[in-house]
């Protein structure tokens, strides 16, 4: 168990390189909160 703690550092610098900047971690939530929106919508609507 204390292994995952030591790569977890390791893992958060990982995910912030992907994005690069925070705008662009916050444009990745806010694309992937309206692809979830969208979808309930859909099956709200196919009920």
């Amino acid at each position: 168990m204390p292994r995952i703690f030591k790569l977890f550092p390791a893992l958060a610098l990982l995910a912030l390189a992907a994005c690069q900047t925070v705008e662009g971690a916050g444009r990745d939530l806010q694309t992937a909160g309206q692809v979830v929106e969208q979808e309930s919508r859909n099956a709200q609507s196919g009920m």
